[in-house]
């Protein structure tokens, strides 16, 4: 079997061009509290603006698929096409297929998925429908699929600058709920052969108290080729602290233009009105009141022409402003979009971990 490097292909940026995004209909009761209600209009929102900039292909189950079709009609959302594929949970970032292409042609990697570490660490017992969802959808869109089932890795756990540049987190590829047979060096292989790169940057960390074992989506993103945005706080007191500057400093030595990106003021934490309306499964890993989640501000995501941005309000206000300025300024051929999260952040994840772009087939870049 060969390699999307041996046959030409790489992942492109999430800055080059898109011909749509995926994302999945959250209905999870051990993600989504209450039915999924509070979160809805999030989603509506992230809905509502990627559809301005391309198309979106919406995975629904048999469960949701009238709600998802009534919805979307209610509020006049238009470019969006159904795929009727059971899954999990809504994590397209982690589920969906990782699209590589040759400019000329897309193809998907069916990479393994285990719920985040399987039975080490894993966040819930059953995983075998989100496992299955990349070559679904592949098979759906009549988009051909590497079979890389022998790999445990998730979309959230890598970025590309599309110039065969890859970040990932030590933190989460050297888990081990993931590869625990594998070197460093025979993961950074594969990373290579597969995503078609030369040349692999490893953070030590991600953000503090991430359960995916720290995804570098959360703390470091690219806005251009040799640019990213960096989650950054000043505060000693916090963990945070030094994961961030131990980040920084790797970067810097690889020469990688980093441009701040500060956490949001106040921790998001899980209240005794959220706890109330999950329902956990057997096997799953609970809320707890109190618990503080992964906020970061990297969990955007790019659309054609936009950036939709995590906003967690409340005394947030002024760095949830102060995300959107800086993000204006780094990416201003493209409109920055305030997206409120705090619902998504309670399922979670953000932005970022609820989409997955499919390539466009042509040369260029949109900056």
């Amino acid at each position: 079997m060969t390699t999307p490097k041996q046959d030409g292909f790489f992942m492109p940026a999430e800055f080059s061009p898109h011909s749509a995004t995926i994302m999945i209909f959250p209905e999870r009761p051990g993600s989504w509290h209450y039915n999924a209600e509070p979160a809805l209009p999030e989603f509506l929102s992230i809905w509502k603006n990627i559809t301005q900039d391309e198309q979106l292909y919406l995975l629904v189950s048999p469960r949701t698929e009238k709600k998802a079709a009534d919805l979307l009609q209610q509020h006049h959302i238009q470019h969006v096409q159904l795929l009727t594929i059971d899954q999990n949970d809504a994590w397209a970032r982690d589920t969906a297929p990782t699209f590589v292409t040759n400019h000329s042609e897309i193809r998907g990697i069916d990479w393994k998925f285990n719920a985040w570490g399987g039975t080490y660490d894993g966040l819930y017992a059953d995983w075998e429908k989100d496992n299955a969802l990349a070559s679904a959808l592949c098979q759906k869109l009549s988009i051909p699929c590497y079979n890389a089932q022998n790999f445990v890795l998730e979309g959230g756990s890598i970025h590309s600058n599309g110039k065969g540049m890859i970040l990932t987190t030590e933190a989460c590829l050297l888990s081990r709920g993931r590869n625990p047979h594998l070197s460093k060096m025979q993961i950074q292989q594969m990373l290579l052969e597969y995503l078609g790169a030369n040349r692999i940057i490893w953070l030590p960390h991600g953000i503090d108290q991430d359960e995916t074992n720290e995804h570098v989506d959360n703390i470091c993103a690219f806005v251009q080729p040799e640019e990213v945005v960096l989650s950054w706080t000043d505060d000693r007191n916090l963990p945070q602290y030094a994961f961030s500057h131990s980040c920084m400093e790797i970067l810097q030595k690889e020469n990688i233009h980093v441009h701040k990106l500060p956490l949001p003021d106040e921790p998001v934490r899980i209240t005794e009105h959220d706890l109330a309306g999950y329902v956990f499964e057997e096997g799953e890993t609970p809320r707890e009141v109190g618990e503080q989640l992964a906020a970061s501000y990297v969990n955007f995501y790019f659309t054609n022409r936009s950036v939709l941005v995590p906003q967690f309000g409340g005394k947030n206000q002024k760095s949830d402003e102060n995300a959107l300025e800086i993000l204006s300024r780094l990416c201003p051929n493209r409109k920055i979009i305030p997206i409120p999260a705090r619902e998504l952040l309670l399922g979670g994840g953000n932005i970022h971990c609820l989409t997955q772009q499919i390539p466009a087939i042509q040369k260029g870049e949109i900056s």
